[in-house]
Formats: structure tokens, C-alpha cells, sequence
């Protein structure tokens, strides 16, 4: 039985730039490269058996896109995806400020 783990290990290998910039697009002259934020996790195991498994898993966020028209390259962001994780982080962030300021006052 191969080690899942390698095996594993070099599928992710080709992950990388790959799926945090899409590819070009071109559209009306316009050239337009999408860009996230990707993260992926992998891991696997075995017994002295020779059981073995493993797992993994991933997530993206669209942050926006490049934009290239004529001589000009302007990055244009995702203001959903930019809400929609800044809203539940600067909640956060400001929670844990209030309870190490509470908890240093007394």
C-alpha cells in the first residue's frame, strides 16, 4: 500500500500560485487575472496493520481581480468578499480588545 501521506503530499505540491491566481481571461480587449486566498490541509496514517486513511480539505476566498487595459495594471477588490470577512474579523478583533482591557483593569 503507497504512503498516502507522499502521495498526498505531491498532488498538493502543484497547488500553490495555481489556485490563488486564476487564469487570464480576456475580455473586450481588457485582460482580467482573478486572485484569491486559498488555504488547504492534508494529513493521513497508518497502523502497524497496514490500515491506513487519510483526509483533507481547503476553502477560498475571492479577494478581486487584476486588470490590465492597454499600458495600465490596476488591482480591483472583491468589496463583498472584503465584507463579508472584515465584518466578522473587526467584530472579533474588537471583542478580545474589550475583554483584555476589562480583564487588565482589575
Amino acid at each position: 500500500m503507497p504512503n498516502i501521506a507522499l502521495e498526498l503530499g505531491k498532488q498538493s505540491a502543484t497547488f500553490g500560485v495555481h489556485s490563488a491566481y486564476g487564469e487570464q481571461q480576456d475580455v473586450d480587449g481588457i485582460r482580467v487575472i482573478p486572485v484569491a486566498l486559498t488555504w488547504s490541509g492534508f494529513g493521513g496514517g497508518s497502523d502497524e496493520a497496514g490500515n491506513g486513511g487519510g483526509g483533507g480539505g481547503g476553502w477560498s476566498v475571492p479577494l478581486g481581480a487584476y486588470i490590465r487595459k492597454g499600458g495600465d495594471l490596476r488591482f480591483e477588490p472583491n468589496l463583498v468578499s472584503l465584507l463579508a470577512v472584515a465584518i466578522p474579523f473587526v467584530w472579533v478583533a474588537g471583542r478580545t480588545l474589550s475583554r483584555v482591557i476589562r480583564a487588565l483593569k482589575k
